[in-house]
């Protein structure tokens, strides 16, 4: 099988560049547009999101142990607990569809059931406080609160449907986990310093992403003004836990745990960052293989197709956090129905092409392939039934 995938990425690569016309004005500007689109993507995302989410990921897996995430997020655990802090995890993180994979990671091999890592993998983009705000604020307060509460939902839905048609393959994941002493500690730290370990890292990351809001929203504004300083308390709160708390080892293989998901995940995430680039452009900047003409032209009125086109588009684009909302206002102006609109809020910061990629390599294609199609329907019939009753 991994003989059979080479062979086809290698014969991929022979016909791009046999049959594409590269002469070709509009192949060349793609071809541009996706190397701009991969340097925005290591200026903008690269040091401020994805390096303190490998950290972050790498402490999972040394400093939490496997015992208490089977505990609590386990096949075993609560559900009703597991799938209320998954869900909700997004408010509080605020990440984009990229970011968020790391830590995906980190829960997954750490021991979390498929539907409790499902659900916290979807709500960590799709559940932004700030873009549901602006979602309200720019494109209107039924659009907003319709995002809101899909969003929150589809989370719980999207994970319980995992577990569910994967049940047997998690039973036998949780078999094979099974005996584990579940009091266990790890790193001989007490509760309290652990909790305080990984806040620290949280709010760094949350600092240090905050963006500033385009319409004035008080408390956002005023967080923003001070993120930085917020950002950099954080991270000295941080330094004087690792010095206090943690032994040489322990941080030499924290660091090397980092390394792995850095050298995982980056390779994919930068390939399709690149390819999305090629094939839709920056977002608004019609520039890519695909003209904005074409998805704009299939994404009026309300039907099954439009709904359908758009969520699919959606999942495909890349979209850093909070630009969803002005291309969105952009596509209602050129005609753009409202249930395409909710379609597209739904699919599109939870999925997008480079994290489908690292997706697929960390649970299977055939797991993948079920969660992306999942993403995708829902988001069509929720934006249908939307614009119906919009």
């Amino acid at each position: 099988m991994r003989e059979r995938n080479k062979l086809l990425v290698i014969l991929g690569v022979f016909l791009f560049f046999y049959l594409v016309p590269l002469g070709g004005s509009r192949i060349q500007g793609a071809l541009l547009e996706g190397f701009q689109m991969l340097q925005d993507y290591a200026r903008l995302h690269v040091l401020l999101c994805l390096v303190p989410a490998f950290f972050i990921a790498g402490a999972i897996q040394n400093f939490i142990s496997k015992e208490a995430v089977l505990k609590y997020f386990g096949p075993k655990s609560n559900k009703a607990l597991a799938y209320s802090v998954a869900s909700v995890s997004g408010a509080i993180l605020a990440v984009c569809s990229c970011t968020v994979l790391p830590m995906f990671m980190g829960i997954y091999y750490a021991g979390a059931g498929l539907g409790v890592a499902t659900t916290f993998l979807y709500s960590g983009p799709a559940i932004n406080v700030l873009a549901i705000l602006m979602t309200g604020r720019v494109l209107g307060l039924e659009l907003g609160a319709a995002r809101a509460i899909g969003a929150v939902i589809f989370s719980v839905i999207i994970g319980l449907l995992m577990a569910f048609i994967f049940m047997k393959s998690e039973r036998q994941r949780a078999e094979s986990q099974a005996g584990f002493n579940l009091e266990a500690t790890k790193g001989g730290r007490r509760l309290w310093q652990n909790i305080l370990y990984f806040a620290a890292m949280i709010l760094a990351l949350i600092f240090l992403t905050w963006g500033k809001p385009k319409e004035p929203i008080g408390f956002y504004n005023a967080v923003y003004s001070v993120h930085w300083y917020l950002a950099g308390a954080s991270l000295l709160g941080l330094a004087l836990m690792l010095w206090r708390w943690f032994n040489r080892q322990e941080m030499k293989d924290w660091v090397a745990s980092t390394w792995t998901f850095a050298k995982q995940i980056m390779p994919l995430l930068f390939g399709g960052v690149f390819v999305a680039g090629f094939l839709l452009g920056r977002p608004g900047l019609n520039a890519g293989i695909i003209p904005d003409s074409a998805i704009s032209g299939l994404v009026g009125g309300n039907s099954l197709w439009s709904n359908f086109f758009a969520s699919v588009s959606g999942a495909l684009m890349y979209f850093a956090t909070l630009t969803e909302i002005p291309i969105l206002q952009g596509l209602l102006g050129s005609g753009m129905g409202k249930g395409p609109a909710l379609a597209l809020l739904l699919s599109g910061p939870a999925l997008s092409l480079p994290s489908m990629i690292v997706i697929t390599r960390t649970i299977g294609p055939k797991r993948a392939f079920t969660y992306i199609l999942l993403v995708v329907v829902l988001s069509t019939f929720v934006g249908l039934i939307y614009g119906t009753l919009a």
